[in-house]
């Protein structure tokens, strides 16, 4: 049985490849607006215009950005966008030479993510890579930015982002803006339909958990007796 998604269209090239340090299987891989706002220390104002100037996009986008959650980012994009944030908002670093470091990010292999220390001097950047310069700077290399650090606090967080609130276990909610209105496991983007469609195909409980493990037997309870109202409301 197939699970549905919404279909996004990919602004950048696939990643092929990909290393442990972007592929756990524990972070969340897809983060709203809200998300990045909070984890990166970025506006969504600056998301926005970052992604309407072409500075920065998202790696799944709608076509039409004024829909809700039209703009969707990958774990690389979070910790790019916490990397730039930091030196644009921290440091200060013209837009115009971020553009630069933005573009070097894009093409950073995945496995020199974690070997890559950034240094700020007189508000421009210069990449070390392996303890080699990447870029041709004089003077005292001071502020430095290493990514590994970044990459291990995004990881984090983005983790957090999968841990549940004690209130929302066994309870069933709706929101348009989350799957089209329909009714879902709280806390949770797992329709109470598809639930049932599980348990029509003759799954247990327990083999439904085995699709879905964030859920417990009481979130399948819940979902089960609110389809059950709903086809005797019917």
């Amino acid at each position: 049985m197939r699970r549905k998604h919404r279909r996004l269209s990919r602004d950048r090239p696939k990643q092929q490849g990909r290393q442990a340090v972007f592929g756990d299987s524990n972070i969340v891989t897809a983060f709203s607006e809200e998300h990045v706002e909070r984890l990166a220390g970025l506006s969504k104002a600056q998301l926005r215009y970052w992604d309407r100037t072409g500075f920065f996009r998202p790696s799944y986008a709608d076509e039409d950005r004024r829909a809700p959650y039209s703009r969707v980012y990958s774990f690389r994009d979070l910790v790019a966008l916490r990397t730039l944030g930091v030196l644009r908002n921290q440091h200060q670093v013209p837009l115009q030479h971020l553009r630069q470091v933005a573009k070097k990010l894009s093409h950073l292999k995945d496995a020199l993510w974690t070997k890559t220390v950034l240094h700020v001097l007189n508000k421009r950047v210069v990449f070390i890579v392996e303890g080699k310069p990447q870029d041709a700077l004089t003077g005292q290399l001071v502020l430095p930015v290493p990514l590994k650090v970044i990459i291990s606090d995004m990881s984090e967080a983005s983790k957090k982002l999968r841990q549940r609130q004690a209130d929302q276990f066994g309870k069933v909610v709706q929101n348009r803006y989350v799957v089209h209105n329909a009714a879902v496991v709280a806390g949770t983007r797992i329709p109470t339909r598809a639930i049932r469609a599980f348990k029509d195909a003759g799954y247990t409980t327990q083999q439904i958990i085995h699709e879905y493990p964030d859920l417990t037997e009481a979130d399948v309870r819940a979902a089960l007796a609110h389809e059950e109202r709903g086809r005797t409301a019917a």
